[in-house]
């Protein structure tokens, strides 16, 4: 057995870590269904994204798990809007019913943005973005797509406020996806949108862009306007 089947055979969480997420998910009030995208194509980091979404999902009965193949379930891929792995979407389940909210990770949400990913669930799971009423007024005016692409690394402490606030409007507007994008797992996409700090926001594929966490009405003026310049 070489180093990294080894790793892969002991727990990414340990006991003190699963304690403090079981006592954050009794917070939980309905189903969540994660489904997660892998592709075997060049995806270095997919065999540990899902042993850790497995790993979070057992620690609570309300939390559904289905993992998926980006190149093989390309129609489900393209549903889900799919186009890169490993993806995570943070979905709720309702009966037989899969809701999508436009909520996912492109990488492994490990280091500071494993909170990120525990927050998001609790989120989800109690179906209310937590935003302003201004900021809900202003969202609900939304007449066309958005795509927030928050750019992260693990070792940012600030990135977990700009992941999770892109996930709130993603869940009060069905016209706003977003993704957490973890730059170094994706290179070549953070590149493409000059991204020399973290977090940054990449608004419409780089019609906008916010540097930095913050506050839900300065990404609300920017994601404005993204819109007008399009």
């Amino acid at each position: 057995m070489d180093e990294k089947e080894r790793s892969m055979t002991e727990p990414l969480l340990d006991e003190n870590i699963r304690q403090q997420v079981r006592e954050v998910f009794e917070q939980f009030v309905s189903p969540v269904h994660v489904l997660f995208f892998q592709s075997k194509n060049n995806c270095e980091y997919c065999d540990e994204t899902l042993k850790l979404i497995e790993e979070v999902a057992s620690i609570s009965d309300m939390i559904q798990l289905s993992a998926h193949d980006l190149d093989e379930e390309s129609e489900l891929a393209s549903q889900y809007k799919i186009d890169k792995a490993p993806m995570l979407v943070i979905a709720a389940q309702d009966g037989d019913q899969i809701i999508d909210y436009g909520v996912r990770f492109a990488g492994i949400p490990a280091g500071h943005e494993f909170s990120s990913l525990v927050h998001v669930l609790v989120m989800v799971s109690k179906r209310d973005s937590d935003l302003d009423a201004a900021t809900r007024e202003v969202l609900s005016q939304l007449t066309e797509p958005v795509l927030l692409q928050v750019f992260v690394t693990p070792t940012c402490p600030y990135c977990p406020r700009a992941v999770v606030l892109a996930h709130q409007m993603a869940l009060e507007s069905p016209y706003v996806q977003a993704e957490m994008v973890e730059a170094m797992e994706f290179p070549d996409l953070a590149n493409r949108y000059n991204v020399s700090g973290v977090p940054q926001t990449t608004i419409n594929y780089g019609a906008g862009t916010v540097v930095g966490a913050v506050p839900e009405e300065d990404l609300l003026v920017e994601i404005q306007n993204a819109l007008i310049s399009q």
